[in-house]
């Protein structure tokens, strides 16, 4: 069975959660944007990821998860440390490469059950969510510290020859 689509998703998702653990460890957390603190910005993005990057029917929250937690329309009283958030993407990047092990390229085209799109479109639609959002809470720390959170390439690596979370 042919995996070379299959490999290049697994490739570009091991370069987002890259991509976002630097986001994580580099950004403020109780910044505010747009009403709501990036923490909060954070666990929404995450938690789209897991709910929409298999199969949002057969979701199901996290322990810690409160409702309207998620929302980047209603304040929270519950707040999220970097260490919980850290170790939720742990668990989404987990539970996602096992996934994507399960996977050949001719079920890319399936629609999971109880779903409208297919597997590919739940999958892209989950780059440019995660992407949308870390463009935003990376420009917040640029705002604050006048560094560039780094940001590594399908090459897995910046471009730059600097070390470290900034470029």
């Amino acid at each position: 069975m042919k995996s070379e689509l299959i490999n290049a998703i697994k490739l570009n998702t091991e370069v987002l959660f890259t991509n976002v653990s630097i986001m994580l460890q580099t950004c403020n957390l109780d910044f505010i944007l747009c009403d709501m603190p990036i923490w909060k910005h954070v666990y929404h993005m995450l938690h789209s990821c897991d709910q929409w990057y298999i199969n949002p029917t057969e979701y199901k929250e996290p322990d810690f998860h409160e409702p309207n937690l998620n929302s980047l329309d209603i304040k929270s009283e519950k707040k999220l440390t970097r260490d919980e958030l850290l170790r939720y993407l742990e668990s989404i990047k987990t539970k996602i490469m096992n996934y994507l092990d399960t996977l050949t390229d001719e079920m890319l085209y399936d629609i999971p059950s109880g779903c409208k799109s297919n597997r590919l479109s739940l999958i892209l639609s989950q780059f440019r969510h995660f992407y949308a959002h870390l463009g935003n809470i990376n420009a917040t720390t640029i705002i604050e510290t006048n560094k560039w959170p780094r940001v590594i390439g399908i090459s897995g690596k910046s471009g730059k020859s600097t070390e470290g979370l900034y470029e």
